[in-house]
């Protein structure tokens, strides 16, 4: 079976919008790069530091539905609505279907 990156999006969004971050965290390679512009910028590239951006993302922001997914020649571009308005979020896949960057902002 291949991989789907736009499924494999929308279930990251699926465990976003449930709050599993263990789900959530389980889908990030372990030299992951999260890169996000939602509250200031913030790189993160650490399992515990990607851990703490979750437990505070999903307390400060959580995500109600899909607005789009669509895939670009960089990844799979997701955008959701949180209570602030629509998030656009760049996921990139490694070889085993891992997140390997995630990359993300307020869409304006």
């Amino acid at each position: 079976m291949s991989f789907d990156p736009m499924a494999a999006a929308v279930d990251w969004l699926d465990a976003y919008r449930a709050g599993g971050i263990e789900r959530i965290l389980a889908m990030y390679a372990e030299d992951a790069v999260v890169h996000c512009g939602c509250e200031g910028i913030k790189i993160i590239t650490s399992k515990d530091s990607l851990r703490a951006y979750w437990v505070d993302r999903l307390w400060k922001r959580s995500a109600s539905h899909l607005d789009n997914v669509q895939l670009s020649k960089d990844g799979t571009v997701i955008a959701y609505v949180t209570r602030e308005g629509v998030v656009s979020a760049l996921l990139t896949f490694n070889a085993s279907g891992q997140i390997a960057s995630l990359t993300c902002g307020p869409l304006n």
